[in-house]
């Protein structure tokens, strides 16, 4: 983590703070191109190595407007799970450690498209599919034991979630071809380098945040407060403007805010015992 925390120093301040409002954006205008104009996005918008080398550079941004998912009932659905789940990870890693990985991830998907392009000879078109699993694989991560229910009735785990969909991509990575495996190991790579490839990933591990924070908080000096009343219990750290007096008439050390110095019942030797004071008309 020390060459991110070197990078967060340095270019911190351009980072785009709730990013994940922006990415759902553009898988509305994805949504909105997918139902109003279909073949649009693959003719001029998709992450296609073969027109990118002829000069349509904006490719390399444009594939990132492809929605989870094309059904605008279920998309509202999606779309909310990944704001959540991006909104989480920006909380606990900060904007430009998030930032860094989905650029990493835009990155590594263009240079699997180029090199299954210009290797292998296929002419893959690469959407955001890996780029989403690769956000919920580092929430998972991240919040392992976070609870998803699934259809809304039946509650998994995100670590068991996240191993179940990781199971199929190594079961297409062992069995799939040359192809199928750079595919997945470049376009997971942003995963794999952010929680694999950096020593010191806990630093940023949610569990390990709140340990250091009780801590703090646990080393704090506990202040105690010089006057209490003895009716309502109110402090003088809970009102600093609020003056204390002593009552005469009670038999005891009993000290009584403004508004219960004068409408408490009197303690007498013979009330101890009984019910803490409150406040009425005096005795």
């Amino acid at each position: 983590m020390k060459f991110f925390q070197k990078m967060e120093r340095k270019f911190g301040r351009y980072a785009i703070h709730n990013l994940m409002y922006y990415i759902i954006v553009l898988y509305l205008v994805g949504l909105g191109i997918a139902w109003l104009m279909p073949g649009f996005y693959v003719a001029y918008l998709s992450l296609d190595p073969a027109m990118i080398l002829r000069g349509q550079i904006w490719r390399i941004f444009t594939f990132i407007i492809y929605p989870p998912t094309t059904d605008p009932f279920f998309a509202i659905f999606v779309f909310l799970l990944y704001y959540s789940l991006g909104r989480s990870l920006e909380r606990v890693w900060g904007a430009f450690r998030f930032n860094v990985y989905i650029l990493m991830g835009i990155v590594f998907h263009v240079a699997a498209a180029l090199i299954l392009y210009l290797v292998f000879g296929r002419r893959v078109l690469l959407t955001t599919t890996y780029l989403n699993a690769s956000v919920f694989f580092a929430y998972a991560a991240s919040f392992p034991n976070d609870t998803f229910f699934i259809y809304f009735v039946l509650p998994v785990k995100a670590k068991w979630l996240a191993a179940f969909e990781g199971f199929f991509y190594v079961l297409m990575f062992v069995t799939g071809g040359v192809g199928t495996r750079v595919e997945i190991l470049m376009s997971l790579a942003n995963f794999l380098i952010f929680f694999f490839m950096t020593r010191n990933y806990q630093r940023v591990n949610p569990r390990e945040i709140k340990r250091r924070r009780d801590f703090q908080v646990q080393m704090r000096p506990v202040s105690r407060a010089r006057h209490r009343c003895a009716v309502c219990g109110r402090t003088d750290e809970d009102s600093p403007g609020m003056e204390f007096r002593y009552c005469s008439k009670c038999e005891g050390d009993y000290e009584y805010c403004m508004d219960h110095l004068y409408t408490h019942k009197h303690i007498k030797k013979s009330d101890l015992g009984q019910q803490p004071p409150d406040s009425g008309s005096q005795g």
